[in-house]
Protein backbone atom coordinates (compact mmCIF):
# COMPACT_ATOMS: atom_id res chain seq x y z
CA UNK A 1 0.00 0.00 0.00
CA UNK A 2 1.19 3.73 -0.91
CA UNK A 3 1.48 6.30 1.90
CA UNK A 4 -0.44 9.07 -0.16
CA UNK A 5 2.65 11.45 1.77
CA UNK A 6 4.74 9.77 -0.49
CA UNK A 7 3.17 10.33 -3.84
CA UNK A 8 4.18 13.44 -5.70
CA UNK A 9 1.98 16.52 -5.16
CA UNK A 10 -0.66 16.96 -7.84
CA UNK A 11 0.03 19.54 -10.33
CA UNK A 12 -2.04 22.31 -10.56
CA UNK A 13 -4.78 22.56 -13.31
CA UNK A 14 -3.59 23.81 -16.17
CA UNK A 15 -4.09 28.16 -16.32
CA UNK A 16 -3.85 31.26 -18.43
CA UNK A 17 -2.05 30.63 -22.09
CA UNK A 18 -1.17 26.77 -20.75
CA UNK A 19 -4.77 26.03 -21.12
CA UNK A 20 -6.33 23.92 -23.84
CA UNK A 21 -2.75 23.68 -25.90
CA UNK A 22 -2.92 22.93 -29.57
CA UNK A 23 -1.46 19.13 -29.70
CA UNK A 24 1.56 18.54 -31.58
CA UNK A 25 2.77 15.97 -29.53
CA UNK A 26 4.64 18.06 -27.58
CA UNK A 27 3.44 20.70 -24.83
CA UNK A 28 6.10 22.27 -24.40
CA UNK A 29 6.48 23.29 -28.09
CA UNK A 30 2.70 24.21 -28.41
CA UNK A 31 3.03 26.95 -25.85
CA UNK A 32 6.64 28.25 -27.08
CA UNK A 33 4.43 28.17 -30.36
CA UNK A 34 2.05 29.91 -28.79
CA UNK A 35 3.55 32.58 -26.77
CA UNK A 36 5.67 33.34 -29.87
CA UNK A 37 2.71 33.91 -32.29
CA UNK A 38 1.04 36.33 -29.22
CA UNK A 39 4.27 37.83 -29.28
CA UNK A 40 3.82 39.39 -32.67
CA UNK A 41 0.97 40.91 -31.09
CA UNK A 42 3.42 43.35 -29.35
CA UNK A 43 2.40 41.53 -25.33
CA UNK A 44 5.56 40.60 -22.89
CA UNK A 45 6.12 38.01 -21.01
CA UNK A 46 4.55 39.81 -17.85
CA UNK A 47 1.24 40.33 -19.53
CA UNK A 48 1.48 36.78 -20.62
CA UNK A 49 2.36 35.59 -17.40
CA UNK A 50 -1.50 37.20 -16.27
CA UNK A 51 -4.98 35.57 -15.83
CA UNK A 52 -6.45 35.18 -19.08
CA UNK A 53 -9.87 36.74 -19.27
CA UNK A 54 -11.91 36.15 -22.81
CA UNK A 55 -14.91 38.53 -23.59
CA UNK A 56 -17.27 37.16 -26.05
CA UNK A 57 -17.93 40.24 -28.38
CA UNK A 58 -21.49 39.89 -30.19
CA UNK A 59 -20.88 43.49 -31.91
CA UNK A 60 -22.28 43.70 -35.74
CA UNK A 61 -23.78 46.47 -37.80
CA UNK A 62 -26.76 44.39 -38.20
CA UNK A 63 -27.24 44.85 -34.59
CA UNK A 64 -28.65 47.92 -32.73
CA UNK A 65 -29.53 46.13 -29.60
CA UNK A 66 -25.91 45.61 -29.23
CA UNK A 67 -24.96 48.92 -31.00
CA UNK A 68 -22.46 49.99 -27.42
CA UNK A 69 -20.57 46.83 -27.85
CA UNK A 70 -17.50 48.69 -29.00
CA UNK A 71 -17.99 50.92 -25.65
CA UNK A 72 -18.91 47.97 -23.05
CA UNK A 73 -15.96 46.37 -24.83
CA UNK A 74 -13.34 48.69 -23.78
CA UNK A 75 -14.82 49.32 -20.10
CA UNK A 76 -14.60 45.47 -19.42
CA UNK A 77 -10.84 45.70 -21.16
CA UNK A 78 -10.28 48.25 -18.52
CA UNK A 79 -12.05 46.13 -15.51
CA UNK A 80 -9.47 43.10 -16.31
CA UNK A 81 -6.24 44.48 -16.66
CA UNK A 82 -7.16 46.92 -13.12
CA UNK A 83 -8.18 43.82 -11.56
CA UNK A 84 -4.45 42.16 -13.23
CA UNK A 85 -5.80 40.13 -15.74
CA UNK A 86 -5.25 39.54 -19.03
CA UNK A 87 -8.12 40.75 -21.81
CA UNK A 88 -8.54 39.13 -24.98
CA UNK A 89 -11.89 39.91 -27.12
CA UNK A 90 -13.27 36.74 -29.43
CA UNK A 91 -16.27 37.32 -31.83
CA UNK A 92 -18.94 35.12 -31.81
CA UNK A 93 -22.20 35.02 -34.44
CA UNK A 94 -24.37 37.97 -33.59
CA UNK A 95 -27.92 37.58 -33.51
CA UNK A 96 -31.35 39.69 -33.47
CA UNK A 97 -34.62 39.48 -33.75
CA UNK A 98 -35.80 41.95 -36.50
CA UNK A 99 -33.08 40.79 -38.53
CA UNK A 100 -32.80 37.35 -38.45
CA UNK A 101 -34.26 34.88 -41.38
CA UNK A 102 -36.50 33.00 -40.40
CA UNK A 103 -36.47 33.73 -37.01
CA UNK A 104 -33.32 34.36 -34.33
CA UNK A 105 -35.17 31.67 -32.18
CA UNK A 106 -33.59 29.02 -35.06
CA UNK A 107 -29.84 30.65 -34.57
CA UNK A 108 -30.13 30.37 -30.94
CA UNK A 109 -28.72 27.17 -30.66
CA UNK A 110 -25.90 27.63 -33.00
CA UNK A 111 -24.97 30.85 -31.41
CA UNK A 112 -24.74 28.62 -27.99
CA UNK A 113 -22.47 25.79 -29.75
CA UNK A 114 -20.48 28.92 -31.09
CA UNK A 115 -19.89 30.34 -27.50
CA UNK A 116 -19.19 26.98 -25.77
CA UNK A 117 -17.03 26.01 -28.91
CA UNK A 118 -14.62 28.99 -28.88
CA UNK A 119 -14.86 28.98 -24.67
CA UNK A 120 -13.63 25.57 -25.08
CA UNK A 121 -10.88 26.35 -28.01
CA UNK A 122 -9.33 29.35 -26.95
CA UNK A 123 -7.19 29.82 -23.31
CA UNK A 124 -9.10 31.71 -20.83
CA UNK A 125 -9.54 31.19 -17.00
CA UNK A 126 -12.70 33.10 -17.16
CA UNK A 127 -15.11 34.76 -20.13
CA UNK A 128 -17.37 37.65 -19.43
CA UNK A 129 -20.31 37.54 -22.23
CA UNK A 130 -21.30 40.63 -23.87
CA UNK A 131 -25.28 40.39 -25.34
CA UNK A 132 -28.54 42.19 -25.27
CA UNK A 133 -30.91 41.17 -28.18
CA UNK A 134 -33.31 38.47 -26.49
CA UNK A 135 -31.67 35.29 -27.83
CA UNK A 136 -28.33 36.40 -27.25
CA UNK A 137 -28.10 36.16 -23.69
CA UNK A 138 -29.93 32.92 -23.36
CA UNK A 139 -27.04 31.60 -25.99
CA UNK A 140 -24.33 32.68 -23.98
CA UNK A 141 -25.69 31.66 -20.70
CA UNK A 142 -26.31 28.02 -22.72
CA UNK A 143 -23.19 28.13 -24.03
CA UNK A 144 -21.30 28.70 -20.91
CA UNK A 145 -22.85 26.00 -18.38
CA UNK A 146 -21.92 23.59 -21.48
CA UNK A 147 -18.31 24.65 -21.49
CA UNK A 148 -18.01 24.98 -17.73
CA UNK A 149 -15.48 27.79 -17.41
CA UNK A 150 -16.29 30.72 -15.05
CA UNK A 151 -18.67 32.97 -16.66
CA UNK A 152 -19.96 36.57 -15.98
CA UNK A 153 -23.08 37.95 -18.42
CA UNK A 154 -22.91 41.39 -19.05
CA UNK A 155 -26.04 42.64 -20.87
CA UNK A 156 -26.13 45.72 -23.89
CA UNK A 157 -28.72 47.42 -21.69
CA UNK A 158 -32.59 48.65 -22.51
CA UNK A 159 -32.53 51.69 -25.26
CA UNK A 160 -33.66 54.74 -24.02
CA UNK A 161 -37.50 56.19 -24.77
CA UNK A 162 -38.85 58.51 -27.53
CA UNK A 163 -41.80 60.58 -28.01
CA UNK A 164 -44.57 61.02 -30.92
CA UNK A 165 -47.58 64.19 -30.20
CA UNK A 166 -46.11 64.13 -26.58
CA UNK A 167 -46.77 60.33 -26.03
CA UNK A 168 -43.34 58.61 -24.50
CA UNK A 169 -43.50 55.73 -26.49
CA UNK A 170 -40.57 52.77 -26.47
CA UNK A 171 -39.98 49.38 -28.57
CA UNK A 172 -41.84 47.29 -28.92
CA UNK A 173 -45.00 46.97 -27.14
CA UNK A 174 -45.36 50.70 -28.49
CA UNK A 175 -44.67 49.53 -32.26
CA UNK A 176 -47.23 46.75 -32.24
CA UNK A 177 -50.14 48.95 -30.70
CA UNK A 178 -49.46 51.91 -32.92
CA UNK A 179 -48.87 49.23 -36.14
CA UNK A 180 -52.83 47.79 -34.56
CA UNK A 181 -54.02 51.44 -34.98
CA UNK A 182 -52.73 51.92 -38.50
CA UNK A 183 -54.21 48.36 -39.84
CA UNK A 184 -57.08 49.44 -38.24
CA UNK A 185 -57.13 52.57 -40.32
CA UNK A 186 -57.15 55.00 -37.55
CA UNK A 187 -53.85 56.57 -38.33
CA UNK A 188 -52.75 57.08 -41.80
CA UNK A 189 -49.50 56.23 -43.57
CA UNK A 190 -47.72 59.82 -42.82
CA UNK A 191 -48.30 59.35 -38.77
CA UNK A 192 -47.67 55.93 -39.01
CA UNK A 193 -43.95 56.97 -40.80
CA UNK A 194 -43.69 59.70 -37.94
CA UNK A 195 -43.92 57.11 -35.16
CA UNK A 196 -41.32 54.72 -37.00
CA UNK A 197 -38.90 57.41 -36.15
CA UNK A 198 -39.33 57.64 -32.77
CA UNK A 199 -39.98 53.98 -31.24
CA UNK A 200 -36.54 53.10 -31.09
CA UNK A 201 -34.46 56.46 -29.61
CA UNK A 202 -30.78 55.00 -29.17
CA UNK A 203 -29.38 51.60 -29.29
CA UNK A 204 -29.86 48.87 -27.32
CA UNK A 205 -32.84 46.37 -26.46
CA UNK A 206 -36.56 46.62 -26.09
CA UNK A 207 -37.37 49.21 -23.39
CA UNK A 208 -39.87 47.68 -21.80
CA UNK A 209 -40.11 43.99 -20.08
CA UNK A 210 -40.25 42.25 -23.20
CA UNK A 211 -37.49 39.48 -23.70
CA UNK A 212 -34.52 40.92 -23.83
CA UNK A 213 -35.34 42.77 -20.63
CA UNK A 214 -36.65 39.34 -18.94
CA UNK A 215 -33.55 37.85 -19.86
CA UNK A 216 -31.48 40.58 -18.22
CA UNK A 217 -33.40 40.02 -14.76
CA UNK A 218 -33.36 36.37 -15.45
CA UNK A 219 -29.43 36.47 -15.60
CA UNK A 220 -29.19 38.93 -12.42
CA UNK A 221 -31.74 36.72 -10.55
CA UNK A 222 -29.44 33.78 -11.32
CA UNK A 223 -26.40 34.70 -9.77
CA UNK A 224 -24.71 34.78 -13.19
CA UNK A 225 -24.72 38.90 -13.88
CA UNK A 226 -23.54 41.50 -11.44
CA UNK A 227 -26.36 42.88 -8.91
CA UNK A 228 -28.19 45.81 -10.46
CA UNK A 229 -26.64 44.75 -13.79
CA UNK A 230 -30.12 44.66 -15.50
CA UNK A 231 -31.40 47.87 -15.35
CA UNK A 232 -28.99 50.37 -16.37
CA UNK A 233 -29.93 51.65 -20.26
CA UNK A 234 -27.73 51.44 -22.96
CA UNK A 235 -26.26 55.20 -22.64
CA UNK A 236 -25.75 55.52 -19.29
CA UNK A 237 -22.29 55.77 -17.49
CA UNK A 238 -24.31 53.06 -15.25
CA UNK A 239 -23.70 50.53 -18.15
CA UNK A 240 -20.23 51.37 -18.86
CA UNK A 241 -19.58 50.76 -15.13
CA UNK A 242 -20.91 47.86 -14.85
CA UNK A 243 -18.79 47.04 -17.84
CA UNK A 244 -16.13 47.88 -15.89
CA UNK A 245 -16.80 45.94 -12.86
CA UNK A 246 -18.16 42.65 -14.85
CA UNK A 247 -14.48 42.73 -16.16
CA UNK A 248 -12.98 43.10 -12.48
CA UNK A 249 -14.67 40.55 -11.47
CA UNK A 250 -14.26 37.95 -14.21
CA UNK A 251 -10.46 37.97 -12.96
CA UNK A 252 -11.73 37.11 -9.53
CA UNK A 253 -13.68 34.21 -10.68
CA UNK A 254 -10.48 33.35 -12.33
CA UNK A 255 -8.78 32.58 -9.31
CA UNK A 256 -12.07 31.15 -7.63
CA UNK A 257 -12.61 28.91 -10.43
CA UNK A 258 -16.72 29.65 -9.81
CA UNK A 259 -18.12 27.84 -12.97
CA UNK A 260 -21.87 28.33 -14.04
CA UNK A 261 -22.38 25.00 -12.37
CA UNK A 262 -21.63 26.28 -8.91
CA UNK A 263 -24.10 29.17 -9.23
CA UNK A 264 -26.80 28.03 -11.68
CA UNK A 265 -28.68 25.85 -9.74
CA UNK A 266 -32.02 24.27 -8.89
CA UNK A 267 -32.29 26.98 -5.82
CA UNK A 268 -31.15 29.55 -8.13
CA UNK A 269 -33.20 28.40 -10.76
CA UNK A 270 -36.85 28.83 -8.85
CA UNK A 271 -35.27 32.54 -7.81
CA UNK A 272 -34.94 33.45 -11.36
CA UNK A 273 -38.82 31.76 -11.96
CA UNK A 274 -40.35 33.66 -9.21
CA UNK A 275 -38.08 37.08 -10.81
CA UNK A 276 -39.83 36.47 -14.53
CA UNK A 277 -43.02 35.59 -12.70
CA UNK A 278 -42.94 38.95 -10.53
CA UNK A 279 -41.57 41.15 -13.63
CA UNK A 280 -44.63 40.19 -15.53
CA UNK A 281 -41.57 38.82 -18.16
CA UNK A 282 -41.83 37.34 -21.27
CA UNK A 283 -43.54 33.85 -21.57
CA UNK A 284 -40.18 33.70 -23.74
CA UNK A 285 -38.04 33.36 -20.66
CA UNK A 286 -39.71 30.26 -19.21
CA UNK A 287 -38.16 28.25 -23.18
CA UNK A 288 -35.06 29.90 -22.25
CA UNK A 289 -34.36 29.90 -18.63
CA UNK A 290 -35.21 25.99 -19.42
CA UNK A 291 -33.07 25.55 -21.64
CA UNK A 292 -29.77 27.29 -19.56
CA UNK A 293 -30.98 24.56 -16.54
CA UNK A 294 -31.39 21.45 -18.65
CA UNK A 295 -27.69 22.15 -19.74
CA UNK A 296 -26.60 21.49 -16.50
CA UNK A 297 -29.17 18.44 -15.69
CA UNK A 298 -31.76 20.75 -14.12
CA UNK A 299 -35.45 19.53 -14.51
CA UNK A 300 -37.77 23.42 -15.01
CA UNK A 301 -41.16 21.78 -13.91
CA UNK A 302 -44.12 23.17 -15.62
CA UNK A 303 -46.65 22.48 -12.92
CA UNK A 304 -43.89 23.68 -10.15
CA UNK A 305 -44.17 26.49 -12.44
CA UNK A 306 -47.50 27.19 -12.02
CA UNK A 307 -47.37 27.01 -8.60
CA UNK A 308 -44.96 29.55 -8.03
CA UNK A 309 -47.46 31.57 -10.65
CA UNK A 310 -49.95 31.14 -7.66
CA UNK A 311 -47.76 32.64 -5.06
CA UNK A 312 -45.82 35.16 -6.43
CA UNK A 313 -47.81 38.28 -7.46
CA UNK A 314 -46.89 40.50 -10.35
CA UNK A 315 -44.70 43.39 -8.27
CA UNK A 316 -43.40 45.58 -11.69
CA UNK A 317 -45.13 48.33 -13.64
CA UNK A 318 -43.77 47.95 -16.74
CA UNK A 319 -45.22 47.38 -20.38
CA UNK A 320 -46.55 45.46 -21.34
CA UNK A 321 -48.53 44.33 -17.90
CA UNK A 322 -48.23 47.70 -16.61
CA UNK A 323 -47.19 51.41 -17.69
CA UNK A 324 -43.32 52.18 -17.58
CA UNK A 325 -40.22 51.55 -18.96
CA UNK A 326 -36.58 50.09 -17.90
CA UNK A 327 -35.59 53.61 -17.67
CA UNK A 328 -38.42 53.96 -14.52
CA UNK A 329 -37.37 50.99 -13.48
CA UNK A 330 -33.70 51.85 -12.99
CA UNK A 331 -34.70 54.62 -11.40
CA UNK A 332 -36.42 52.88 -9.21
CA UNK A 333 -33.87 50.59 -8.01
CA UNK A 334 -33.84 47.37 -10.93
CA UNK A 335 -33.91 43.95 -9.45
CA UNK A 336 -32.07 44.67 -5.88
CA UNK A 337 -35.48 46.66 -4.87
CA UNK A 338 -37.43 43.79 -6.35
CA UNK A 339 -35.47 40.77 -4.91
CA UNK A 340 -36.43 42.85 -1.25
CA UNK A 341 -39.57 42.93 -1.38
CA UNK A 342 -39.51 39.19 -2.90
CA UNK A 343 -37.23 38.14 -0.05
CA UNK A 344 -39.93 36.21 1.99
CA UNK A 345 -39.94 34.25 -1.02
CA UNK A 346 -36.43 33.48 -2.33
CA UNK A 347 -33.86 30.94 -1.36
CA UNK A 348 -31.15 33.52 -0.15
CA UNK A 349 -28.54 31.16 0.04
CA UNK A 350 -27.88 30.51 -3.54
CA UNK A 351 -24.37 31.53 -5.05
CA UNK A 352 -23.75 34.44 -6.83
CA UNK A 353 -20.56 35.76 -9.72
CA UNK A 354 -19.31 38.17 -6.50
CA UNK A 355 -19.00 35.15 -4.51
CA UNK A 356 -21.58 36.00 -1.92
CA UNK A 357 -25.10 34.79 -1.94
CA UNK A 358 -27.84 36.25 -3.27
CA UNK A 359 -29.44 36.73 0.47
CA UNK A 360 -26.22 38.85 1.11
CA UNK A 361 -26.24 40.58 -1.65
CA UNK A 362 -29.81 41.53 -0.87
CA UNK A 363 -28.86 42.88 2.37
CA UNK A 364 -25.75 44.87 0.69
CA UNK A 365 -27.78 46.81 -1.70
CA UNK A 366 -29.11 49.02 1.25
CA UNK A 367 -32.79 49.49 2.58
CA UNK A 368 -34.46 51.06 -0.57
CA UNK A 369 -36.30 54.61 -1.05
CA UNK A 370 -39.78 55.55 -1.73
CA UNK A 371 -41.10 54.56 -5.59
CA UNK A 372 -43.58 53.72 -7.62
CA UNK A 373 -42.81 51.01 -10.13
CA UNK A 374 -41.72 48.30 -7.77
CA UNK A 375 -44.87 47.48 -5.66
CA UNK A 376 -44.56 45.45 -2.24
CA UNK A 377 -46.05 42.42 -2.07
CA UNK A 378 -49.70 43.67 -0.60
CA UNK A 379 -50.17 45.49 -3.35
CA UNK A 380 -49.14 44.11 -6.07
CA UNK A 381 -50.27 44.91 -10.20
CA UNK A 382 -51.57 41.89 -10.90
CA UNK A 383 -52.68 39.38 -7.89
CA UNK A 384 -50.98 36.47 -9.26
CA UNK A 385 -47.78 35.94 -11.40
CA UNK A 386 -47.76 37.33 -15.05
CA UNK A 387 -47.78 33.45 -16.65
CA UNK A 388 -49.95 30.42 -16.49
CA UNK A 389 -49.76 27.19 -17.64
CA UNK A 390 -52.63 25.41 -19.13
CA UNK A 391 -53.35 21.63 -19.61
CA UNK A 392 -56.23 19.63 -21.67
CA UNK A 393 -56.47 17.87 -24.32
CA UNK A 394 -55.57 20.24 -26.79
CA UNK A 395 -52.29 20.61 -25.08
CA UNK A 396 -51.50 17.02 -23.19
CA UNK A 397 -48.09 18.42 -22.61
CA UNK A 398 -49.38 21.82 -21.79
CA UNK A 399 -49.59 25.52 -22.85
CA UNK A 400 -48.94 28.63 -21.39
CA UNK A 401 -50.60 32.03 -21.12
CA UNK A 402 -49.01 35.57 -20.07
CA UNK A 403 -52.37 36.44 -18.29
CA UNK A 404 -50.83 39.96 -17.13
CA UNK A 405 -51.28 41.25 -20.15
CA UNK A 406 -54.10 39.50 -21.12
CA UNK A 407 -58.15 40.88 -21.09
CA UNK A 408 -59.70 40.01 -18.17
CA UNK A 409 -62.99 39.30 -19.68
CA UNK A 410 -61.30 36.68 -21.47
CA UNK A 411 -59.76 34.34 -18.96
CA UNK A 412 -63.16 32.28 -19.18
CA UNK A 413 -64.09 31.61 -23.02
CA UNK A 414 -65.62 29.39 -25.41
CA UNK A 415 -65.78 29.84 -29.15
CA UNK A 416 -65.64 28.43 -32.46
CA UNK A 417 -62.16 28.25 -34.12
CA UNK A 418 -60.80 29.71 -36.95
CA UNK A 419 -58.30 28.09 -38.16
CA UNK A 420 -54.88 28.88 -39.85
CA UNK A 421 -52.90 25.92 -41.42
CA UNK A 422 -49.79 28.31 -41.61
CA UNK A 423 -47.66 31.52 -41.15
CA UNK A 424 -48.49 31.72 -44.71
CA UNK A 425 -51.91 31.03 -45.11
CA UNK A 426 -52.53 33.39 -42.09
CA UNK A 427 -50.77 35.95 -43.98
CA UNK A 428 -52.93 35.22 -46.81
CA UNK A 429 -56.10 35.34 -45.68
CA UNK A 430 -56.27 37.44 -42.49
CA UNK A 431 -57.04 40.82 -44.00
CA UNK A 432 -59.78 39.82 -46.11
CA UNK A 433 -63.43 41.19 -46.14
CA UNK A 434 -64.77 38.03 -46.81
CA UNK A 435 -62.91 35.70 -43.73
CA UNK A 436 -65.37 34.25 -41.91
CA UNK A 437 -65.08 35.53 -38.05
CA UNK A 438 -66.24 37.35 -35.25
CA UNK A 439 -65.08 38.71 -32.40
CA UNK A 440 -65.82 36.10 -30.24
CA UNK A 441 -63.96 33.37 -32.39
CA UNK A 442 -60.88 31.86 -31.48
CA UNK A 443 -57.92 32.03 -33.92
CA UNK A 444 -55.59 29.24 -34.09
CA UNK A 445 -52.45 29.03 -36.21
CA UNK A 446 -50.53 25.76 -36.92
CA UNK A 447 -47.35 24.79 -37.31
CA UNK A 448 -45.32 27.62 -36.34
CA UNK A 449 -43.41 25.68 -33.18
CA UNK A 450 -39.91 24.45 -32.88
CA UNK A 451 -39.81 22.18 -36.09
CA UNK A 452 -43.04 23.00 -37.90
CA UNK A 453 -41.98 26.62 -39.00
CA UNK A 454 -38.70 26.15 -38.05
CA UNK A 455 -37.81 27.48 -35.30
CA UNK A 456 -40.70 28.49 -33.69
CA UNK A 457 -40.92 32.25 -34.44
CA UNK A 458 -42.59 35.47 -33.12
CA UNK A 459 -45.91 34.57 -35.02
CA UNK A 460 -47.54 33.50 -31.68
CA UNK A 461 -49.58 37.41 -31.56
CA UNK A 462 -51.95 37.03 -34.86
CA UNK A 463 -53.04 40.03 -35.86
CA UNK A 464 -56.75 40.82 -34.81
CA UNK A 465 -58.72 40.54 -38.68
CA UNK A 466 -58.43 43.70 -40.33
CA UNK A 467 -62.05 43.90 -40.79
CA UNK A 468 -62.80 43.41 -37.00
CA UNK A 469 -59.85 45.99 -36.20
CA UNK A 470 -61.45 48.23 -38.54
CA UNK A 471 -64.93 47.77 -36.09
CA UNK A 472 -62.71 48.64 -33.08
CA UNK A 473 -61.45 44.95 -31.70
CA UNK A 474 -58.14 45.16 -29.25
CA UNK A 475 -58.52 41.87 -28.28
CA UNK A 476 -59.36 38.45 -29.02
CA UNK A 477 -58.44 34.62 -27.66
CA UNK A 478 -55.65 33.14 -30.08
CA UNK A 479 -53.75 30.36 -29.67
CA UNK A 480 -50.69 28.77 -31.32
CA UNK A 481 -47.49 26.48 -30.78
CA UNK A 482 -45.31 29.21 -31.17
CA UNK A 483 -44.07 32.24 -29.61
CA UNK A 484 -44.99 35.58 -29.44
CA UNK A 485 -42.77 38.60 -28.40
CA UNK A 486 -42.51 39.49 -24.79
CA UNK A 487 -43.07 43.29 -25.81
CA UNK A 488 -46.52 42.10 -26.71
CA UNK A 489 -50.07 41.96 -24.78
CA UNK A 490 -53.57 40.04 -25.64
CA UNK A 491 -55.26 36.74 -24.79
CA UNK A 492 -52.89 34.59 -26.25
CA UNK A 493 -52.36 30.79 -25.60
CA UNK A 494 -48.78 29.36 -26.56
CA UNK A 495 -46.26 26.81 -27.02
CA UNK A 496 -48.83 24.23 -27.10
CA UNK A 497 -47.49 21.06 -26.92
CA UNK A 498 -46.63 18.52 -29.09
CA UNK A 499 -46.41 20.84 -31.52
CA UNK A 500 -49.21 20.42 -35.10
CA UNK A 501 -45.75 19.39 -36.96
CA UNK A 502 -45.30 16.06 -34.70
CA UNK A 503 -48.91 15.23 -35.02
CA UNK A 504 -50.08 16.41 -31.67
CA UNK A 505 -54.31 17.20 -31.27
CA UNK A 506 -53.30 20.95 -32.44
CA UNK A 507 -52.88 19.46 -35.96
CA UNK A 508 -56.15 18.12 -36.11
CA UNK A 509 -58.10 21.36 -35.11
CA UNK A 510 -60.69 22.58 -37.83
CA UNK A 511 -62.74 25.73 -38.32
CA UNK A 512 -65.73 25.84 -36.79
CA UNK A 513 -64.44 23.53 -33.29
CA UNK A 514 -65.26 24.82 -29.78
CA UNK A 515 -62.53 25.82 -27.57
CA UNK A 516 -63.05 26.08 -24.10
CA UNK A 517 -60.14 28.36 -22.51
CA UNK A 518 -60.30 28.67 -18.70
CA UNK A 519 -57.38 30.64 -17.03
CA UNK A 520 -58.32 30.29 -13.41
CA UNK A 521 -58.91 26.91 -14.31
CA UNK A 522 -55.70 26.23 -16.29
CA UNK A 523 -57.77 24.29 -18.64
CA UNK A 524 -57.53 24.28 -22.50
CA UNK A 525 -60.18 22.13 -24.16
CA UNK A 526 -61.01 21.32 -27.72
CA UNK A 527 -64.67 20.34 -27.40
CA UNK A 528 -64.04 17.65 -29.91
CA UNK A 529 -65.28 13.56 -28.85
CA UNK A 530 -62.19 11.64 -28.76
CA UNK A 531 -63.54 9.48 -31.38
CA UNK A 532 -63.68 12.30 -33.88
CA UNK A 533 -59.92 13.03 -33.33
CA UNK A 534 -59.02 9.59 -33.41
CA UNK A 535 -61.07 9.29 -37.32
CA UNK A 536 -58.87 12.39 -38.06
CA UNK A 537 -55.66 11.31 -37.01
CA UNK A 538 -56.20 8.23 -39.72
CA UNK A 539 -57.64 10.31 -42.30
CA UNK A 540 -54.86 12.91 -42.26
CA UNK A 541 -51.60 11.28 -41.07
CA UNK A 542 -49.25 14.00 -40.20
CA UNK A 543 -45.42 13.65 -42.07
CA UNK A 544 -42.83 15.46 -40.00
CA UNK A 545 -40.80 18.11 -42.17
CA UNK A 546 -36.95 16.88 -42.90
CA UNK A 547 -34.52 18.60 -44.43
CA UNK A 548 -31.21 16.94 -46.68
CA UNK A 549 -28.34 19.23 -45.08
CA UNK A 550 -26.70 21.72 -42.76
CA UNK A 551 -28.25 23.24 -39.89
CA UNK A 552 -31.32 22.68 -40.76
CA UNK A 553 -31.14 19.12 -40.91
CA UNK A 554 -29.42 19.44 -37.85
CA UNK A 555 -32.12 21.55 -36.72
CA UNK A 556 -35.11 19.55 -37.47
CA UNK A 557 -33.35 15.85 -36.08
CA UNK A 558 -32.51 16.73 -32.82
CA UNK A 559 -34.61 19.51 -31.49
CA UNK A 560 -36.89 19.58 -28.58
CA UNK A 561 -40.40 20.59 -27.54
CA UNK A 562 -41.00 23.62 -25.65
CA UNK A 563 -41.20 22.12 -22.55
CA UNK A 564 -37.72 21.13 -22.80
CA UNK A 565 -36.30 24.81 -23.68
CA UNK A 566 -36.44 24.09 -28.02
CA UNK A 567 -32.67 22.74 -27.25
CA UNK A 568 -30.84 20.14 -28.86
CA UNK A 569 -31.36 17.18 -27.26
CA UNK A 570 -28.09 15.83 -27.70
CA UNK A 571 -26.58 19.44 -26.05
CA UNK A 572 -28.59 18.98 -22.83
CA UNK A 573 -26.83 17.28 -19.47
CA UNK A 574 -28.39 14.39 -18.08
CA UNK A 575 -30.96 14.93 -15.26
CA UNK A 576 -29.25 15.55 -11.83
Amino acid sequence: MTDDASRPPAKPPASGLSKGLTSYGDTGFSLFLRKAFIKGAGYTDDALARPVIGIAATGSAYNPCHGNAPQLLEAVRRGVMLAGGLPMDFPTISIHESFAHPTSMFLRNLMSMDTEEMIRAQPMDAVVLIGGCDKTVPAQLMGAASAGVPAIQLVTGSMLTGSHDGTRVGACTDCRRYWARYRAEEIDETEIGRVNNQLVASVGTCSVMGTASTMACVAEALGMALPGSASPPAVTADRVRIAERSGATAVALAGSRLAPAGIVTAKSVENALRVLLAIGGSTNGIVHLTAIAGRLGIPVDLARLDELGRETPVLVDLKPSGQGYMEDFHHAGGVPALLRELKPLLHLDAMTVTGRTLGEEIEASGPGFPQLVIRPLANPVFAQGGIAVLRGNLAPGGAIIKQSAADAKLMRHEGRAVVFENAADLASRIDRDDLDVTADDILVLKNIGPKGAPGMPEAGYLPIPKKLARAGVKDMVRISDGRMSGTAAGTIVLHVTPEAALGGPLAHVRTGDRIRLDVPGRSLALLVPDEEMARRRAASPVTMPTAERGYLKLFLDTVTQADQGVDFDFLRAPKK
